[in-house]
């Protein structure tokens, strides 16, 4: 199958440097102290952030940080598949696993001892890259919960097919069997805390697909900052500052 034409468009028209459309709202979930619906193309995700609270199993208390928890879950109306997955099937348990760790990574949990953070990632929609979108989801969740982070981490991927690296895969491009990697990144302190990678690529390769999933998510990280500078100018607004 050709994913990348004569013309050098990929199969939704995009370059392939080109990422697709983002959207982002912020407290879609009244109940809970943080959450936002993160969109890249048709994948749509939402995340809630519960915290921080009293721990509830007193046996995973820590006195010098806070406990962080992640719950990964698949609508069953998200994909076209009829099929109904069962909860707490493998790839949910490791995806919310890869989440809490890259979410570990940026929350300053020494500022929070004895409590816990729980953060409950949904996609609601399916169509590649519901890695990235979750842990973009989660980030902007956390801001609106007002827990202290490092830096904002972001996450993109990018792959290799037809000889030509490709920025921010989607379900038909992610599911070709190629080499993808899914990157996740602190754009302040440049740092990668996330890196996954399917199926092997020559180093110099490796080294290209890496860098484009960086700019990604480096482009991620300033449309987040974009959401959050108006979300608190709407929030001035409305309390009259």
């Amino acid at each position: 199958m050709e994913f990348v034409n004569p013309e050098g468009l990929r199969l939704d028209g995009r370059r392939p440097m080109e990422m697709r459309q983002l959207r982002a709202e912020i407290g879609a979930v009244a109940r809970a102290d943080g959450s936002a619906v993160f969109e890249m193309g048709n994948t749509k995700v939402i995340a809630a952030v519960y915290g921080p609270r009293e721990v509830q199993n007193k046996s995973q208390l820590s006195n010098d940080q806070a406990l962080v928890r992640c719950e990964y879950t698949m609508a069953n109306f998200s994909t076209g598949d009829r099929k109904r997955k069962p909860k707490g099937d493998r790839r949910s348990t490791e995806i919310s696993l890869v989440i809490r760790q890259t979410m570990e990574a940026c929350i300053l949990t020494h500022l929070m001892p004895r409590s816990q953070i729980d953060i409950y990632v949904q996609v609601l929609q399916a169509d590649g890259g519901t890695r990235s979108a979750c842990i973009n989801a989660a980030t902007l969740a956390l801001a609106d919960a007002g827990i202290p982070m490092r830096d904002l981490v972001t996450s993109c991927s990018a792959g290799y097919l037809n000889s030509t690296p490709l920025l921010d895969l989607n379900y038909l491009e992610d599911s070709a069997g190629g080499p993808d990697v899914t990157v996740g990144f602190l754009p302040k302190l440049d740092k990668v805390t996330l890196l996954q990678m399917d199926a092997k690529l020559p180093v110099d390769i490796v080294e290209n697909v890496m860098q484009l999933a960086i700019e990604g998510c480096k482009a991620i990280a300033t449309y987040i900052r974009e959401v959050l500078l108006e979300n608190t100018k709407q929030l001035e607004y409305r309390r009259g500052l």
